[in-house]
């Protein structure tokens, strides 16, 4: 933790910042080792405060010793204005996107003496490139996340219902190390797997489509993020057809992928192979996003991202076709960009048929 409140000192002093005030729950847990969420660090050239209320003073002492407890007793605005004032900080910067406009009208009258200074993805930008630690920790939850998807293969039978699937996914999980799941998670079969996102119902999976489950453990913070798609029986002709078009683009990707390449060049390569088989059309989000303490962060992998891909990132490769009435095919990993290429940390079987 303190490595990374160095690192961040050094990016304000390029900024020619006094001091930032951090209230991002992630951000905060990322520098700290806090897990409380309903606080704010001020970290400065020489300090590192946590102010937070009587709820976490014993939590701050267990899990972010390196921090100077500031006790929240009244009102946050009192005590900023009494610490920016003992500080003598004049340039203030604050997380513009996580802080609501009421909050920051607030908080900037106190003291007027100090400027508040909008910033983005500070903090966020430190996080892109994970250290061993934070790899292992995503490695278990990838693990057990892995794990569900092999434990579902065996139960799925024909008339079994999305929530019963999306239970019995959880449940793996929750009893195998994950201190919660990553997301809501989605199983959407036949029709309903034309839609990326699609919301657990209780209809009964049929022999021949399309399932497609999309699942993550989270364990100590850090997510995992897996999708897989599944057929029960023969998946015919067509199904077939669309699922080898979307493994080719996603393991074209693992393999074409190298540092230094943006995650704009990277979503093409993907991109390319779909289109070329006449589904362009039908690949509408980007190929992947960032994983860590936020089940999404950078980098981003899409059509637009100037992001350079570098080692120590991990994110998701995830093409798919979605064909409305019909269904949909999404393969997923998450992987660890390294010097020489991609490493894929997903393991779990990318069979089509569940067995």
């Amino acid at each position: 933790m303190i490595k990374r409140v160095e690192r961040l000192r050094q990016v304000l002093q390029a900024q020619g910042l006094d001091a930032i005030l951090v209230t991002r729950p992630e951000n905060q847990r990322y520098l700290s080792g806090f897990t409380g969420g309903e606080a704010a660090l001020l970290i400065t050239a020489q300090k590192a405060l946590l102010l937070t209320d009587f709820r976490y003073y014993e939590q701050v002492a267990e899990e972010a010793p390196h921090f100077e407890l500031v006790k929240v007793e009244g009102r946050l605005k009192d005590i900023l204005k009494a610490v920016l004032k003992n500080l003598g900080i004049s340039s203030l910067g604050f997380e513009s996107t996580h802080v609501p406009y009421s909050s920051y009208q607030e908080w900037r009258r106190a003291p007027r003496s100090t400027r508040w200074v909008p910033t983005k993805d500070t903090v966020e930008e430190l996080r892109l490139t994970k250290d061993d630690a934070e790899i292992d920790t995503i490695c278990r939850a990838i693990e057990i996340a892995d794990g569900a998807c092999d434990h579902i293969r065996q139960l799925l039978h024909v008339g079994m219902t999305e929530q019963q699937i999306s239970w019995e996914l959880e449940a793996y999980m929750r009893t195998h190390g994950a201190e919660a799941i990553a997301f809501t998670l989605i199983v959407g079969s036949g029709p309903n797997g034309a839609k990326p996102h699609a919301v657990v119902q209780d209809r009964q999976i049929a022999e021949g489509e399309p399932i497609v489950l999309d699942i993550g453990a989270r364990v100590d913070g850090y997510h995992s993020d897996v999708t897989r798609t599944l057929c029960l029986g023969d998946p015919g002709p067509r199904l077939t057809e669309i699922y080898e078009i979307v493994l080719k683009a996603q393991l074209t990707a693992e393999q074409c992928a190298a540092p230094s390449m943006t995650g704009q060049e990277l979503d093409a390569v993907a991109r390319r192979v779909i289109s070329d088989a006449g589904y362009g059309a039908q690949f509408g989000h980007s190929l992947g996003h960032g994983v860590g303490l936020a089940i999404h962060e950078g980098p981003a992998v899409s059509g637009r991202s100037p992001t350079v891909l570098q080692p120590g990132m991990v994110f998701t490769v995830e093409p798919g076709i979605y064909l409305p009435g019909w269904g949909g095919v999404r393969i997923e990993d998450t992987v660890l960009m390294t010097d020489h290429g991609i490493k894929v940390l997903t393991k779990t079987d990318k069979a089509l048929k569940a067995r």
